[in-house]
């Protein structure tokens, strides 16, 4: 696993610029991606169990009134509506 101690000083200086940002964590999501994500790991599970070939693909769209549309594709598609997270 690559940790920030572990990357040039100029990539870890620019990775924790990033963080500070927010740009980079997963916290800013907060709730509003919770089903995109259950579904999404439900999705890699059923691949990675197939006997065979699998590919998903992520789309997001953005919407009015700061939400995006999240389209999971794996041979069906999973429409999803959610907030955007607010930027700090």
């Amino acid at each position: 696993m690559t940790t920030i101690e572990n990357l040039p000083a100029q990539d870890r200086n620019a990775r924790q610029r990033e963080q500070e940002e927010g740009k980079m964590t997963a916290q800013n999501t907060g709730i509003f991606a919770e089903p995109v994500k259950a579904k999404l790991n439900e999705l890699l599970d059923d691949v990675l169990l197939h006997d065979g070939f699998g590919d998903i693909r992520v789309e997001v769209k953005i919407l009015k009134r700061k939400q995006k549309e999240v389209i999971l594709h794996c041979g069906k598609q999973y429409r999803f509506v959610v907030d955007s997270p607010v930027q700090g």
